[in-house]
C-alpha cells in the first residue's frame, strides 16, 4: 500500500527494531481487531534499521495485504525516531501506537477508542500485572512515572506502556530525540485535563529478546530534570539550553576552586568541601539540563529520522 488514496480513519503504528519473530502474529491480531471496528484503517509498521529478517518478513506481508504500509528508516535511529517517523507517515485522524513486541495486547484497542471518544486529545494504557522483574524494571518505572506525573502535571502514570491513542493533530510535527518516547504523552504539551489514561493487559514477549536493561533508569533520571522547561517553556527553550549550559560551566569553575581550596586549606576544610561539592552538583545538573533542550530544540530544527523507502 502505497498511501494513495482516500485517507483512512484510523492509523495502527507499530516501531520494530529485530522483531522477525513478532511481525507476523502483531500484524494478524491488528488486522482482526481493526476489521471488527467498522472504520477504514492502516497498519504502520516502522522498521528501524532490523538487522534480521524483519523488514524481509513485513515485505511479504504487504505484499498480500493493502492495509498494510512499511516505512523503512535508513539506519538505527531508535524509538523516539520511529516514532516520529511513524507519526510523520500516518494518514489517519486517530493514530494508535503499540509496540513490536507483542507484549501490548492490541485486543484493548477498542476500550481507549472509546475512551477518546469522551472528548480526550490522548488515551494511554496503564499496564495491569506487570510480566517483568520487579526490581530492574517495574519499580524503578514507577518512581520514574510518578516523577513525571508530579512535574508536567499529566496524569499518566505509566508513560512506558507503547499503547496509546492520540488525535492527529496533537503529534503533527512531532520530532522527538533519542529516549524522550519515554516521556510521552507528556512532553507533546498536551493540556492535562484531556489526558486519560486506561487499564490493559501486559502479555510476555512474544520473541527475541528486551532492548532495555536497568541502565535505562540512570538514564531516564537524567532526561528527566529538563522535562519541566520542554513542557512549560518550548518557545525559549534554545536561549535557555545556552544560558543553563554556560551557568553550568562557570558553577563548575567555581566548584573545582572550591574544591582545591577545602583540600588545601584544613581549617576551613569541613564547610568548604560541603560547598564545592554541592556547587559541583548544582553545575552538572545545569549542564544536563541546558544539553537536553539543545537537543530538543535541534531535534525540532534538523529531523530525527531519515527514509529510505516507503512500501
Amino acid at each position: 500500500m502505497s498511501g494513495d488514496g482516500p485517507a483512512p480513519a484510523l492509523s495502527l503504528v507499530v516501531p520494530v527494531y529485530n522483531e522477525e519473530d513478532n511481525v507476523a502474529p502483531l500484524h494478524a491480531e491488528l488486522g482482526r481487531i481493526a476489521s471488527d471496528l467498522a472504520r477504514s484503517y492502516e497498519i504502520v509498521f516502522v522498521n528501524d534499521g532490523s538487522r534480521d529478517r524483519t523488514l524481509r518478513r513485513l515485505e511479504a506481508l504487504a505484499a498480500a495485504d493493502p492495509h498494510l504500509r512499511i516505512v523503512d528508516l535508513d539506519g538505527n535511529f531508535g524509538e523516539a525516531a520511529a516514532l516520529s517517523a511513524g507519526f510523520a507517515h500516518a494518514r489517519g485522524a486517530v493514530i494508535v501506537t503499540l509496540d513490536g513486541d507483542g507484549q501490548n495486547d492490541p485486543a484493548d484497542i477498542p476500550r481507549l477508542l472509546a475512551r477518546l471518544e469522551d472528548g480526550f486529545d490522548v488515551v494511554s494504557g496503564r499496564r495491569v500485572e506487570r510480566r517483568e522483574a520487579f526490581v530492574s524494571r517495574v519499580l524503578p518505572s514507577r518512581i520514574a512515572n510518578w516523577l513525571i506525573a508530579r512535574a508536567t502535571g499529566v496524569p499518566v502514570y505509566d508513560c512506558g506502556c507503547g499503547l496509546k491513542v492520540y488525535r492527529r493533530e496533537v503529534v503533527a510535527g512531532a520530532q522527538l530525540p533519542r529516549g524522550m518516547n519515554r516521556f510521552l504523552p507528556a512532553i507533546l504539551g498536551v493540556d492535562p485535563a484531556r489526558v486519560a489514561e486506561v487499564p490493559v493487559q501486559d502479555r510476555p514477549r512474544g520473541g527475541g529478546r528486551s532492548h532495555y536493561g536497568l541502565e535505562r533508569v540512570f538514564i531516564v533520571c537524567r532526561d528527566l530534570v529538563a522535562l519541566p522547561l520542554l513542557v512549560r517553556r518550548r518557545p525559549r527553550s534554545r536561549a535557555l539550553a545556552r544560558a543553563l549550559g554556560t551557568t553550568g560551566a562557570a558553577l563548575a569553575g567555581v566548584g573545582v576552586v572550591a574544591l582545591v581550596s577545602a583540600l588545601v586549606r584544613p581549617a576551613t576544610r569541613g564547610m568548604a568541601l560541603a560547598g564545592a561539592l554541592a556547587t559541583l552538583c548544582v553545575a552538572v545538573t545545569g549542564r544536563a539540563i541546558g544539553h537536553n533542550l539543545d537537543r530538543f530544540v535541534t531535534a525540532q530544527e534538523e529531523g530525527v529520522f531519515r527514509v529510505r523507502r516507503v512500501v
